[in-house]
């Protein structure tokens, strides 16, 4: 494939129709970045077969999109349809995926032999060594369970849930709501008189000092926290 232009395609009850695009900005706009299709469209064509110049008849537009304009049916190819990546886009992809995978499977699990996070050069090492290949478009959620697992052959990991109670004094509450978001689950809460949150929360036994740190920094240590049993 040119790194000039690529492909968007798109199948409606068994008819295909292609569009030309330029990479780089139908891959942003794929991501959602707000780019005109105008700046993404190499030619306002709608092809029913882009290698044989084979453009789909207006018959074949109405009957599958309701429209003729082709700026219009365009937008909905590159939207809904499958975007062709170059290899260059692929592999930027596939890596931009791999370190988010590390990153998840450090923060969400541990070495259960001294029960800390196994450091992310360690995870990559051992992902290269199993041979584990990256899917761009899979969640990282549900790559990285495929990963530990392949993992488990060689490196000792576990993943556990932990529950922690934390208290936090008024001041720090708003700040503080962003950090536990992000790493747990609010599973109880309480107000005291004096306006300090008081929370349960449930998260990912290697998130635990992450967890403790964050909230370390935005409460300037003013914080009380227990695991739970």
């Amino acid at each position: 494939m040119s790194t000039k232009y690529t492909l968007a395609r798109l199948t409606i009850e068994g008819e295909h129709f292609e569009i030309l695009v330029k990479p780089d900005p139908a891959l942003q706009y794929k991501r959602g970045e707000q780019i005109p299709i105008s700046k993404i469209l190499v030619i306002d064509t709608i092809f029913t077969d882009s290698n044989k110049g084979q453009r789909a008849s207006e018959q074949k537009l109405v009957n599958a999109f309701g429209i003729i304009n082709s700026m219009e049916i365009a937008q909905q190819i590159l939207r809904r349809g499958e975007l062709q990546l170059t290899t260059d886009q692929r592999r930027r992809l596939v890596e931009e995926k791999r370190i988010q995978i590390i990153d998840y499977i450090s923060r969400h699990s541990l070495d259960p032999r001294t029960g800390i996070p196994h450091p992310p050069t360690r995870i990559k090492q051992a992902m290269e060594q199993v041979r584990v290949i990256v899917d761009p478009f899979t969640a990282v959620e549900e790559q990285s369970k495929e990963v530990i697992n392949k993992l488990r052959v060689i490196l000792p990991i576990s993943v556990e849930q932990i529950r922690v109670a934390i208290k936090i004094p008024p001041e720090y509450v708003p700040v503080s709501m962003g950090v536990v978001k992000s790493l747990g689950e609010v599973k109880q809460e309480e107000w005291q008189s004096d306006g300090s949150w008081v929370a349960i929360i449930e998260l990912a036994a290697g998130a635990h000092i992450p967890f403790l740190e964050k909230l370390a920094e935005v409460t300037r240590g003013n914080l009380l926290s227990k695991i739970l049993k």
